[in-house]
Protein backbone atom coordinates (compact mmCIF):
# COMPACT_ATOMS: atom_id res chain seq x y z
CA UNK A 1 0.00 0.00 0.00
CA UNK A 2 1.21 3.73 -0.98
CA UNK A 3 0.87 6.22 1.53
CA UNK A 4 -1.42 8.11 -0.08
CA UNK A 5 -3.49 5.07 -0.39
CA UNK A 6 -2.81 4.79 3.36
CA UNK A 7 -3.90 8.48 4.25
CA UNK A 8 -7.03 8.55 1.69
CA UNK A 9 -8.32 5.07 3.06
CA UNK A 10 -7.69 5.82 6.37
CA UNK A 11 -9.55 9.44 6.04
CA UNK A 12 -12.25 8.08 4.39
CA UNK A 13 -13.24 5.10 6.07
CA UNK A 14 -12.57 6.97 9.56
CA UNK A 15 -15.29 9.57 8.43
CA UNK A 16 -17.82 6.89 7.49
CA UNK A 17 -17.01 5.24 10.99
CA UNK A 18 -17.79 8.29 12.77
CA UNK A 19 -20.69 9.80 10.75
CA UNK A 20 -22.69 6.56 11.15
CA UNK A 21 -21.45 6.46 14.78
CA UNK A 22 -21.91 9.79 15.88
CA UNK A 23 -25.00 10.16 13.92
CA UNK A 24 -26.71 7.00 16.09
CA UNK A 25 -26.12 9.12 18.89
CA UNK A 26 -27.32 12.56 17.64
CA UNK A 27 -30.19 10.39 16.22
CA UNK A 28 -30.72 9.13 19.98
CA UNK A 29 -30.07 12.37 21.56
CA UNK A 30 -31.28 15.37 19.91
CA UNK A 31 -34.90 16.77 20.50
CA UNK A 32 -36.34 16.72 17.04
CA UNK A 33 -35.00 13.59 15.73
CA UNK A 34 -37.45 10.77 15.04
CA UNK A 35 -35.21 8.35 16.75
CA UNK A 36 -35.06 10.17 20.22
CA UNK A 37 -34.80 7.90 23.50
CA UNK A 38 -34.11 4.85 21.40
CA UNK A 39 -31.57 4.20 24.05
CA UNK A 40 -28.57 1.90 24.54
CA UNK A 41 -29.04 -0.63 22.36
CA UNK A 42 -29.44 1.42 19.51
CA UNK A 43 -26.24 3.04 20.07
CA UNK A 44 -24.17 -0.26 20.54
CA UNK A 45 -25.65 -1.41 17.42
CA UNK A 46 -24.98 1.66 15.65
CA UNK A 47 -21.47 2.20 16.50
CA UNK A 48 -21.18 -1.85 15.65
CA UNK A 49 -22.62 -1.17 11.93
CA UNK A 50 -20.55 1.50 11.85
CA UNK A 51 -17.48 0.47 12.31
CA UNK A 52 -18.82 -2.83 9.41
CA UNK A 53 -19.44 -0.70 6.98
CA UNK A 54 -15.84 1.38 7.18
CA UNK A 55 -14.22 -1.31 7.50
CA UNK A 56 -15.39 -2.90 4.01
CA UNK A 57 -15.18 0.53 2.85
CA UNK A 58 -11.29 1.16 3.40
CA UNK A 59 -9.97 -2.49 3.67
CA UNK A 60 -9.10 -2.13 0.09
CA UNK A 61 -6.91 1.10 0.53
CA UNK A 62 -5.42 0.61 3.68
CA UNK A 63 -6.46 -1.70 5.68
CA UNK A 64 -9.04 -0.59 7.57
CA UNK A 65 -6.96 0.53 10.94
CA UNK A 66 -9.62 3.08 11.73
CA UNK A 67 -8.05 3.62 15.20
CA UNK A 68 -4.81 4.82 16.48
CA UNK A 69 -4.99 1.99 18.93
CA UNK A 70 -5.33 -0.39 16.32
CA UNK A 71 -1.98 0.64 14.45
CA UNK A 72 -0.05 0.99 17.47
CA UNK A 73 -0.88 -2.64 18.29
CA UNK A 74 0.21 -3.94 14.35
CA UNK A 75 3.75 -1.99 14.68
CA UNK A 76 4.19 -3.36 17.75
CA UNK A 77 3.06 -6.86 16.41
CA UNK A 78 4.80 -6.62 13.38
CA UNK A 79 7.71 -4.14 14.21
CA UNK A 80 6.68 -1.69 11.00
CA UNK A 81 6.71 2.29 12.22
CA UNK A 82 6.95 3.97 8.92
CA UNK A 83 3.52 4.58 8.46
CA UNK A 84 2.13 4.99 11.94
CA UNK A 85 1.93 8.96 11.40
CA UNK A 86 0.38 8.40 8.30
CA UNK A 87 -2.50 6.48 9.14
CA UNK A 88 -2.97 8.51 12.66
CA UNK A 89 -2.91 11.79 10.38
CA UNK A 90 -5.69 9.98 8.28
CA UNK A 91 -7.61 8.82 11.05
CA UNK A 92 -7.64 11.88 13.04
CA UNK A 93 -8.85 14.06 9.67
CA UNK A 94 -11.10 11.57 8.92
CA UNK A 95 -12.98 11.65 12.47
CA UNK A 96 -12.93 15.55 12.11
CA UNK A 97 -15.12 15.38 8.94
CA UNK A 98 -17.32 12.72 10.23
CA UNK A 99 -18.26 14.79 12.97
CA UNK A 100 -18.49 18.03 10.76
CA UNK A 101 -20.96 15.39 8.39
CA UNK A 102 -23.20 14.39 11.67
CA UNK A 103 -23.64 18.26 12.30
CA UNK A 104 -24.76 19.08 8.78
CA UNK A 105 -27.00 16.23 8.61
CA UNK A 106 -28.64 17.12 12.01
CA UNK A 107 -28.44 20.81 11.54
CA UNK A 108 -32.15 21.54 12.20
CA UNK A 109 -32.12 19.34 15.52
CA UNK A 110 -29.07 20.71 16.80
CA UNK A 111 -30.40 24.38 16.05
CA UNK A 112 -34.11 23.40 17.67
CA UNK A 113 -32.32 21.07 20.66
CA UNK A 114 -30.02 23.81 22.12
CA UNK A 115 -32.38 26.99 21.72
CA UNK A 116 -35.57 25.04 22.99
CA UNK A 117 -36.39 27.07 26.66
CA UNK A 118 -37.02 23.71 28.56
CA UNK A 119 -33.05 22.80 27.82
CA UNK A 120 -31.41 26.36 28.10
CA UNK A 121 -33.67 28.00 30.57
CA UNK A 122 -33.17 27.90 34.15
CA UNK A 123 -30.23 25.66 35.17
CA UNK A 124 -31.00 22.43 37.03
CA UNK A 125 -28.81 20.17 39.12
CA UNK A 126 -28.24 18.40 36.22
CA UNK A 127 -26.78 21.18 33.91
CA UNK A 128 -24.89 22.56 36.81
CA UNK A 129 -22.90 19.45 37.41
CA UNK A 130 -22.57 19.33 33.80
CA UNK A 131 -21.16 22.43 33.35
CA UNK A 132 -18.98 22.23 36.43
CA UNK A 133 -17.44 19.39 34.62
CA UNK A 134 -16.77 21.41 31.44
CA UNK A 135 -19.07 18.81 29.40
CA UNK A 136 -21.92 20.90 27.01
CA UNK A 137 -25.36 19.26 26.75
CA UNK A 138 -24.78 17.94 23.18
CA UNK A 139 -20.90 16.77 23.85
CA UNK A 140 -21.98 13.17 24.30
CA UNK A 141 -22.58 13.18 20.79
CA UNK A 142 -19.65 13.76 19.77
CA UNK A 143 -17.15 12.72 22.16
CA UNK A 144 -17.51 10.58 25.40
CA UNK A 145 -17.54 11.29 29.02
CA UNK A 146 -17.75 9.37 32.30
CA UNK A 147 -21.15 8.87 34.22
CA UNK A 148 -18.55 8.76 37.44
CA UNK A 149 -15.73 10.73 37.25
CA UNK A 150 -12.68 8.86 38.65
CA UNK A 151 -9.06 9.12 36.79
CA UNK A 152 -8.43 5.54 37.89
CA UNK A 153 -11.14 3.64 37.09
CA UNK A 154 -11.69 5.74 33.93
CA UNK A 155 -8.65 5.23 32.60
CA UNK A 156 -9.09 1.44 33.70
CA UNK A 157 -12.17 1.21 31.39
CA UNK A 158 -10.80 2.28 28.58
CA UNK A 159 -7.84 0.10 28.48
CA UNK A 160 -10.06 -2.63 29.41
CA UNK A 161 -12.47 -2.45 26.57
CA UNK A 162 -9.53 -1.63 24.31
CA UNK A 163 -7.53 -4.72 24.88
CA UNK A 164 -10.75 -6.45 24.29
CA UNK A 165 -10.61 -5.02 20.94
CA UNK A 166 -7.88 -5.54 19.84
CA UNK A 167 -7.09 -9.27 20.85
CA UNK A 168 -9.57 -10.15 18.98
CA UNK A 169 -8.37 -7.96 15.62
CA UNK A 170 -5.47 -9.30 16.24
CA UNK A 171 -6.41 -12.84 16.60
CA UNK A 172 -8.50 -13.13 13.82
CA UNK A 173 -8.09 -16.21 11.72
CA UNK A 174 -6.04 -18.33 14.03
CA UNK A 175 -8.39 -21.30 13.63
CA UNK A 176 -7.86 -20.90 10.04
CA UNK A 177 -4.17 -21.62 9.56
CA UNK A 178 -3.06 -18.65 9.72
CA UNK A 179 -5.18 -17.41 6.79
CA UNK A 180 -7.25 -14.78 8.13
CA UNK A 181 -10.87 -14.46 7.96
CA UNK A 182 -11.54 -11.76 4.93
CA UNK A 183 -14.22 -10.27 4.63
CA UNK A 184 -16.05 -11.90 7.51
CA UNK A 185 -13.46 -9.98 9.60
CA UNK A 186 -15.48 -6.94 9.48
CA UNK A 187 -18.58 -8.52 10.57
CA UNK A 188 -16.61 -10.14 13.80
CA UNK A 189 -15.03 -6.95 14.83
CA UNK A 190 -18.46 -5.21 14.15
CA UNK A 191 -20.03 -7.78 16.82
CA UNK A 192 -17.42 -7.12 19.36
CA UNK A 193 -17.96 -3.48 19.46
CA UNK A 194 -21.22 -4.34 20.09
CA UNK A 195 -20.20 -6.79 22.77
CA UNK A 196 -17.98 -3.71 24.20
CA UNK A 197 -20.59 -1.19 24.00
CA UNK A 198 -23.18 -3.53 25.56
CA UNK A 199 -20.83 -4.99 28.59
CA UNK A 200 -18.09 -2.40 29.38
CA UNK A 201 -19.79 1.19 27.97
CA UNK A 202 -21.35 1.90 30.55
CA UNK A 203 -18.65 3.60 32.21
CA UNK A 204 -16.96 6.01 30.21
CA UNK A 205 -19.01 5.37 26.83
CA UNK A 206 -16.22 2.72 25.40
CA UNK A 207 -14.51 5.46 23.22
CA UNK A 208 -11.77 2.60 23.18
CA UNK A 209 -10.02 4.61 19.82
CA UNK A 210 -8.32 7.80 20.40
CA UNK A 211 -9.08 9.47 16.99
CA UNK A 212 -13.09 8.74 17.43
CA UNK A 213 -13.13 10.77 20.60
CA UNK A 214 -10.21 13.35 20.08
CA UNK A 215 -11.46 14.50 16.27
CA UNK A 216 -15.00 14.99 16.98
CA UNK A 217 -14.09 16.76 20.61
CA UNK A 218 -12.14 19.52 18.42
CA UNK A 219 -15.23 19.73 16.27
CA UNK A 220 -17.34 20.33 18.76
CA UNK A 221 -14.67 23.16 20.55
CA UNK A 222 -14.95 24.78 17.14
CA UNK A 223 -18.46 24.62 15.68
CA UNK A 224 -20.69 27.59 15.64
CA UNK A 225 -23.60 25.35 18.16
CA UNK A 226 -25.53 28.25 20.24
CA UNK A 227 -25.35 27.22 23.78
CA UNK A 228 -22.85 24.56 23.13
CA UNK A 229 -20.96 24.61 26.21
CA UNK A 230 -17.50 23.34 26.90
CA UNK A 231 -15.71 20.30 25.67
CA UNK A 232 -14.51 18.75 28.25
CA UNK A 233 -10.89 19.38 27.91
CA UNK A 234 -9.89 18.11 31.44
CA UNK A 235 -11.03 14.31 30.25
CA UNK A 236 -10.17 14.71 27.02
CA UNK A 237 -6.58 12.92 27.71
CA UNK A 238 -8.46 9.49 28.84
CA UNK A 239 -9.87 8.14 26.11
CA UNK A 240 -6.83 9.32 24.61
CA UNK A 241 -4.22 7.31 26.27
CA UNK A 242 -6.36 4.74 27.59
CA UNK A 243 -7.01 2.95 24.10
CA UNK A 244 -3.17 3.41 23.42
CA UNK A 245 -1.90 1.91 26.16
CA UNK A 246 -4.71 -1.00 25.90
CA UNK A 247 -3.40 -1.30 22.19
CA UNK A 248 0.42 -1.39 23.12
CA UNK A 249 -0.99 -4.21 26.11
CA UNK A 250 -2.98 -5.99 23.74
CA UNK A 251 -0.07 -6.42 21.38
CA UNK A 252 2.08 -7.66 24.16
CA UNK A 253 -0.17 -10.15 24.93
CA UNK A 254 -0.64 -11.47 21.53
CA UNK A 255 3.45 -11.68 20.96
CA UNK A 256 3.68 -13.31 24.27
CA UNK A 257 0.86 -16.04 24.29
CA UNK A 258 0.01 -16.38 20.25
CA UNK A 259 3.03 -15.53 18.10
Amino acid sequence: MSSSDIFIGETIGTAVLILLGGGVCAAVTLKASKARNAGWLAIAFGWGFAVMTAVYISAPLSGAHLNPAVTLALAIKDGGWDNVPIYWAGQLLGAMIGATLVWVAYYGQFQAHLTDKEIVGEPTVKSVEAEEKGAGPVLGIFSTGPEVRNVVQNLATEIIGTVVLILAILTQGLNDKGNGLGTLGALITAFVVVSIGLSLGGPTGYAINPARDLGPRIVHALLPLPNKGGSDWSYAWIPVVGPLIGGAIAAGIYNLAFA
